[in-house]
């Protein structure tokens, strides 16, 4: 039947025990129909053939788990389990980005090309002359562009797929009339896109308005949109006109950034800021709620029939970072030590990445005594420049750097890159497609809503119950701030008074031209209690930071009145893994100089205010008891905007779950399981009872004045005992539950008579007995092991750091080139 097998059926051979068994395991689970005994080799071998063809042609086959595909031939044996976390494959395509059925998106693929310009990039100057535009609108000007069913407030996110919207994808721009027309066709349905109309006033002139986070009505910043049928020597004006915001880095000199698609192809030129006649101004109209603002400047366009962008910032999508994981997977040195899992999905389907980095460890000792760092990014999906500050970390802690080495030894980094994915794909600027911000929603119990900081809580908090956390930090941006700057979480605990302020104090020092520590702020306002940086902080992560990186530039050393580039972003996450070096330093001179420093500071801080106040306090003695939120101004000045709330869709569900904890609360008793524990239970009660009986005779006796005749030929000492006695045995109650738990731990049941002869004994005691004073518990001590100061202290600030541990580090005055570590 089968001649190509006889000739190898005369040498027997003994058949794999594993897949006998696991044969016989799922055929008696139903996923294989078929003879039960296998008799003898021949039928060992003849079955096994037969199987291949029942696994290719039957549909009796129950799990493509069984084939496996080696060498052309289809073998009966397990595939390797498929990753559970679904991860890339190097061999297939990126997860396509999934997007709600309400979003027309255009097919094409857009790439921009990094660049770092040659020369700085300086704010924009004033000159006062600057024209501001009268707000026309569609009554006399042109809808050229403009999208079609955006949802907004009153709807709310029901589905997602991939490519949007079903159906033929509509041209929204207007058709030219022929090559002299000069009308711009825009375009912003593409990923990280936001722009929903462009009505044309003049022949170079256009107004723009802005799209709302999706199922709001507010929040318009971010705009991301392309132009295309440009003219050169035109000088074209452009004004977005239902702004948000009062203030606004516009204001001082901030440009908004351009790319053309032929310079990027011609001369390897990308992102650059552009723009002319520069104003922020009050738009004239509005709609009776709220205030609208504009944004107004001019540009000139380098080419003719060029296609252009135009940007806040400089964007990173989320197919930039799955390019950006994708080359990490792939190589073969990263994967050893960075490992890539799904933290989540997204309410839109999209995928949540992990990376988990750290070195192994020789020991499962050395792999615990590791502390962690759990690094996030991009929760608010406008801010694009805290996706090139993770991308300037990620660079350097998945070196080959003897730092990078160093680091990955004694942390384990925990980093969520993107921690909204649907509201970068779809181009919000502050709310995750719930039309919530996400960042005043970190105690949220609704998973189902709120998945991806619902996951990153959890996370952090099973990884707290395996080890320190020594920090905590989410990258944000800030639009009203010019350098880098970080708000912490004030410490209450007298034994890390200001620790909390060491870290930022370091990174200032290492990044001196980007960071500024005097716009650092570390009040607790109730307003951020829902903030990672707050619900981190009361979790146990003493310093627990919120990274506000600006859309504009520094005013700090040799970068002053300059433009941020990517490179400088990128930098600063260098800058991060530096100042974490020398935060955990075993030598602690620099620790306790930055302590001594921020000593002073405060002071400085705490006389200022009081001559403010018109006071004159000699604060020598008492300075430091001083409550430090009092000292600081709040963070209202932050780039944050009020918690909503739920929307009303959710409201009932949330009610919901409160109402079904407070009944497992109620209803949550540790049951008796055994008569042992029902009769100790039972002495308990009589005891209990019998001790109550007890005080009340003898306060009836005081009341009533029992005995008065005899208690009068008493000495005073004598009845003051007794009254003593009284109050004695009250304060004995909780001794006895301390005694009966204790004989419960010694697996003994208590006897009453026992009890009482113990009872009698503790109350002769306490009459012969002075009554013990009320001794405090000292809270419990921190696991900051780390943080705690040597008594040794130099007085200035060495940059040469433990030779013991980083041997032949030469001094970098320049920030490292990070394109060596850049894979495309």
């Amino acid at each position: 039947m089968f001649p190509a097998l006889e000739t190898e059926v005369k040498q027997e051979t003994l058949p794999d025990p594993y897949e006998d068994f696991m044969y016989h395991h799922l055929q008696y689970y139903g996923y294989f129909k078929g003879p039960t005994c296998i008799s003898s080799p021949v039928h060992r071998q003849i079955e096994a053939v037969s199987r291949d063809s029942l696994m290719l042609s039957s549909p009796l086959l129950k799990s493509r788990q069984l084939l496996h595909d080696e060498f052309g031939e289809v073998n009966p044996c397990l595939r390797e389990p498929r990753d559970l976390f679904t991860f890339f494959s190097s061999s297939g395509p990126l997860q396509a980005p999934r997007w709600p059925i309400e979003c027309e998106v255009i097919k094409e693929n857009l790439h921009h090309i990094e660049w770092v310009p040659p020369q700085p990039e300086y704010f924009y100057q004033p000159t006062g002359n600057e024209k501001l535009p009268e707000i026309v609108g569609e009554e006399k000007g042109t809808v050229v562009f403009q999208l079609d069913s955006v949802p907004t407030e009153g709807s709310y996110f029901t589905s997602s797929r991939v490519g949007g919207k079903r159906g033929i994808i509509k041209e929204l721009a207007v058709t030219l009339q022929g090559p002299e027309d000069k009308t711009l066709l825009f375009e912003s349905r593409f990923e990280s896109g936001n722009l929903q109309k462009a009505v044309r006033v003049d022949t170079y002139e256009y107004e723009l308005t802005l799209r709302t986070d999706l199922y709001t009505n507010k929040h318009t910043q971010w705009f991301y949109f392309r132009v295309q049928n440009t003219r050169k020597d035109a000088t074209y004006r452009f004004t977005i006109v239902n702004l948000l915001k009062p203030k606004s880095l516009y204001t001082i000199g901030m440009k908004p950034l351009m790319y053309s698609q032929l310079d990027a192809k011609t001369h390897n030129i990308g992102w650059r800021r552009e723009g002319n006649e520069i104003r922020y101004y009050k738009n004239n109209r509005d709609d009776g709620q709220q205030a609208f603002y504009c944004l107004t400047w001019t540009i000139q366009f380098p080419h003719d029939q060029d296609t252009c962008f135009f940007a806040h910032f400089y964007p990173y999508t989320y197919t930039d970072l799955q390019c950006y994981l994708l080359s990490v997977a792939n190589n073969p040195v990263q994967s050893q030590f960075c490992k890539l899992r799904t933290l989540c999905r997204s309410l839109a389907g999209n995928t949540v990445y992990l990376l988990t980095i750290t070195n192994p460890s020789r020991t499962p000792q050395e792999a615990a005594a590791k502390k962690a760092v759990v690094l996030s990014a991009r929760v608010h999906p406008g801010e694009s420049n805290g996706s090139w500050i993770m991308k300037g970390f990620l660079d350097f802690i998945l070196s080959n750097s003897p730092d990078a080495q160093l680091l990955r030894d004694i942390f384990v980094f925990k980093v969520v890159p993107m921690l909204n994915p649907d509201g970068v794909i779809v181009g919000n600027y502050r709310c995750s497609l719930a039309g919530r911000d996400l960042n005043r929603h970190y105690k949220t119990i609704l998973k189902e809503s709120f998945p991806c900081i619902w996951y990153t809580r959890n996370m952090i908090k099973r990884l707290l119950e395996e080890r320190e956390v020594l920090l905590y930090c989410d990258f944000h941006g800030h639009s009203r701030k010019n350098n880098i700057f970080l708000y912490g979480c004030n410490n209450n605990d007298r034994k890390y008074w200001l620790h909390e302020r060491v870290f930022p104090l370091m990174l200032s020092k290492n990044a001196p031209d980007k960071f500024s520590f005097h716009s650092c702020n570390f009040k607790v306002q109730k307003c951020k209690e829902g903030t990672g940086r707050v619900v981190m902080w009361r979790m146990g992560i003493l310093n627990s930071y919120t990274m506000e990186s600006t859309f504009g530039g520094s005013t700090l050393g040799n970068k002053r009145d300059t433009h941020f580039t990517t490179e400088d972003l990128k930098s600063l996450g260098y800058h991060v893994c530096d100042t974490l070096l020398d935060f955990c330093d075993p030598d602690r001179t620099k620790f306790m100089q930055c302590l001594t420093e921020l000593k002073e500071l405060l002071q400085q801080e705490i006389h200022k205010k009081f001559n403010e106040l018109g006071q004159d306090m000699d604060l020598e003695g008492s300075w430091s008891d001083i409550c430090l939120s009092d000292i600081e101004s709040s963070t209202s000045g932050s780039d944050s905007s009020l918690s909503d709330g739920l929307p009303v869709h959710l409201l009932n569900v949330a009610d919901e779950l409160n109402q079904k904890k407070k009944m497992y609360k109620k209803k949550k008793k540790k049951p008796l399981e055994t008569r042992k524990q029902r009769n100790e239970q039972y002495q308990k009660n009589n005891l209990m009872q019998e001790l109550k009986l007890t005080e009340d005779a003898l306060s009836f006796q005081e009341r009533a004045g029992f005995a008065s005749s005899t208690l009068q030929k008493q000495p005073t000492f004598f009845r003051n005992s007794e009254n003593a006695s009284s109050s004695a045995m009250r304060n004995e109650k909780p001794r006895l539950n301390e005694l009966q738990l204790h004989g419960r731990d010694k697996g003994t049941s208590l006897d009453p008579s026992k009890m009482t002869s113990i009872l009698t004994k503790s109350k002769e005691r306490m009459q012969t007995e002075k009554p013990r004073p009320t001794v405090s518990c000292s809270p419990k001590r921190s696991t900051n092991s780390s943080q705690e100061p040597a008594a040794d202290m130099k007085s200035h600030w060495s940059r040469n750091r433990y030779p013991a541990t980083k041997r032949g580090r030469a001094a970098m005055t320049v920030y490292p080139s990070l394109h060596i570590y850049t894979y495309p």
